[in-house]
């Protein structure tokens, strides 16, 4: 049995677009998410986030069911066109508003409010003027925290400037499955960069507006485990895992990007432009970093695979619904090296869950049990790191509500909160039931 800390801050996690609906409501202008799901070809079935949950006027009834699920904290994100709606300018009230009110609800509730501010929902009016390509959004960036956290900074213990910028970077501007949908390597690595920058500035707007929260990042990492025991393949996993992961950690950590991966980047002409003081801005000290892990990579070399030279092996296994293989250890793995490698003061797993088919009984009940052992397995990988002397402070299971799964559509099901998408009624799952009793006795069996 695994024992946590009392002051373990169990969670579950949510992103705007996600869940909210309302997607025209109230002044709120349109992001790139809503032109890009507009867009035939690009979701499953055709499929928006136009409704989703409807959490934008469900939100009382969807933190009931935090309370009863007994959550100490929720992960949710500001939606910045509800916010700005052309990504600049004057605030709009009443989407402030709608923030205002689930801080409170949540407070009321005693749930601790986690707020990340960009969880991919670029106004679409920044788009049209260069997106993240464009130095000039990074002010936006700035000028949009430092709105809402004078507005919410009084009630918001943490901040988290950025959901997963590697995901941001290439599925939205190199591989083009993601919004704005884009296909150039060149462009995916300056994004990148200028989120880094913009998370830098971010975090000392928030620092001043709140100086008693805590403040930090949510970085996405597949750990990557050589294939084999040759040293070629070693080498390999080691340069795949510098361009996946050290890409972000490194600079965020003072330590300027991987050299070798730099190399490989400025040889093929599509390193990012660095303007002077960049790298000091992203290395500004944070409070904690936030991890996202779902799986890891079997690596082998292959010196024509460029540019890396490396390529993924598939691993016999159970594999979630999205295709990715369950492997607990890996969470352990990630744990261990990021705390050795960099020394973060804190650590929060920021999403952790998997997408299962689930079959919904006679009696209405869902029964998910793959889905409440990947989380007893990953709870008891995260526990081993904790007993080492990583300092894991809590942990947000992806995610509370079955949801809008971008390119997926509605199909992938990671909730541990069943909602019916033609009736948008809620039903906890089996795993919520049982998280709950996690929370409560803090014991993992």
């Amino acid at each position: 049995m695994a024992t946590f800390p009392a002051d373990f801050l169990w969670g579950a996690a949510t992103a705007a677009y996600q869940i909210e609906g309302a997607w025209q409501e109230d002044g709120k202008g349109p992001s790139i998410w809503d032109t890009f799901s507009h867009t035939p070809g690009n979701i499953a079935r055709g499929e928006t986030g136009d409704v989703a949950c409807d959490h934008y006027h469900r939100w009382t009834d969807d933190i009931a069911l935090m309370r009863d699920l007994g959550l100490r904290a929720y992960r949710f994100s500001v939606s910045w066109p509800r916010v700005l709606p052309e990504g600049t300018g004057h605030a709009n009230e009443p989407g402030l508003d709608f923030y205002d009110r689930l801080i409170d609800g949540l407070l009321a509730a005693d749930i601790a409010p986690v707020a990340t501010l960009f969880h991919w929902d670029l106004p679409q009016a920044l788009q049209d003027l260069g997106g993240w390509r464009a130095r000039e959004t990074i002010d936006a960036f700035v000028a949009y925290a430092d709105i809402v956290s004078r507005r919410l900074g009084d009630r918001v213990p943490m901040w988290i400037t950025h959901n997963e910028p590697s995901v941001v970077a290439i599925d939205g501007h190199v591989v083009g499955e993601h919004a704005p949908g884009l296909r150039d390597p060149a462009l995916g690595l300056q994004v990148a960069h200028h989120l880094l920058v913009s998370h830098g500035l971010a975090v000392q707007v928030i620092r001043a507006n709140a100086p008693a929260a805590e403040i930090g990042i949510t970085i996405n990492v597949w750990p990557q485990r050589a294939a084999s025991d040759a040293p070629q393949d070693a080498a390999a996993a080691e340069r795949q895992y510098a361009a996946d992961a050290g890409w972000y950690l490194d600079p965020l950590y003072g330590n300027g990007y991987p050299e070798e991966i730099w190399n490989l980047y400025a040889s093929a002409g599509i390193a990012p432009a660095v303007a002077d003081g960049d790298l000091e801005t992203i290395a500004v000290p944070t409070d904690f970093l936030g991890l996202n892990y779902y799986s890891r990579s079997l690596v082998r070399a292959d010196p024509s695979a460029e540019p890396f030279g490396a390529v993924a092996v598939d691993e016999p296994g159970e594999y979630t619904d999205v295709g990715w293989l369950v492997i607990p250890d890996g969470l352990y793995d990630l744990l261990t090296r990021v705390w050795r490698d960099h020394r973060p003061q804190a650590i929060y797993v920021t999403e952790n869950g998997a997408a299962f088919t689930d079959v919904v009984a006679a009696d209405g009940s869902i029964h998910d049990g793959r889905r409440l052992a990947y989380l007893r397995e990953h709870f008891h990988a995260a526990h081993r790191a904790l007993a080492e002397g990583v300092p894991l402070r809590g942990y947000f299971v992806w995610s509370l509500l079955d949801n809008f799964e971008w390119a997926e559509g509605y199909d992938k099901r990671f909730g541990i909160v069943r909602v019916d998408f033609d009736t948008l009624e809620r039903t906890v799952k089996d795993s919520g039931r049982w998280y709950r009793d996690v929370i409560a006795t803090g014991e993992v069996q």
